[in-house]
C-alpha cells in the first residue's frame, strides 16, 4: 500500500518530505530481504503503478526511481496521517493498526516519474524530474 503526501508546510511535515515534491508512504519490515536492501543509505528503487485490469489502449500507469529512507519520530507520525488518510480501513481494524504500527514506515522522494498514458495515444509519455539539490 503506497500514499502520496499531502502538501503540509511546518516542522516535522517539511522533514518529512511533505513539501518539495512527491512523497510515497508505504510499510515493510527491515527483516525482510527487500527491507534490508532498502535500508542500505545508498539504494536506488525503481517502481511501477498501475490499476489491474486495463485495456492496453487505454493504459495509465507511472514509472518512477527515487531514494527511500525508513521514517522514525516526528516524521514517522507525519507520514502515518498521511497513510492512514489514504487507508481508513487500516484504521478501523484494531488488528490491522497494530500489527501495522509495529512496522516499519518508509518514505519514498521520487526524482524521476513518467507517466504513460496511452488514452491519448499509444506510448503518450510525460516526464518529471526534481532539479538537483530541490
Amino acid at each position: 500500500m503506497v500514499e502520496a503526501a499531502e502538501e503540509v508546510t511546518e516542522g516535522a511535515e517539511v522533514a518529512a518530505g511533505a513539501v518539495g515534491g512527491p512523497v510515497l508512504y508505504f510499510v515493510t519490515s527491515t527483516t525482510t530481504r527487500h527491507g534490508r536492501a532498502l535500508a542500505d543509505p545508498e539504494a536506488r528503487v525503481a517502481f511501477t503503478v498501475q490499476r489491474d485490469g486495463q485495456e492496453w489502449s487505454a493504459l495509465t500507469g507511472i514509472q518512477g526511481r527515487g531514494r527511500c529512507r525508513p521514517l522514525s519520530g516526528a516524521e514517522r507520525d507525519v507520514g502515518w496521517r498521511a497513510y492512514a488518510r489514504r487507508f481508513p480501513f487500516v484504521e478501523a481494524d484494531e488488528r490491522l493498526r497494530a500489527a501495522l504500527e509495529r512496522t516499519t514506515l518508509w518514505a519514498l522522494r521520487p526524482d524521476w516519474l513518467r507517466l504513460i498514458d496511452n488514452g491519448q495515444g499509444f506510448g503518450h509519455k510525460e516526464e518529471w524530474s526534481r532539479m538537483e539539490g530541490a
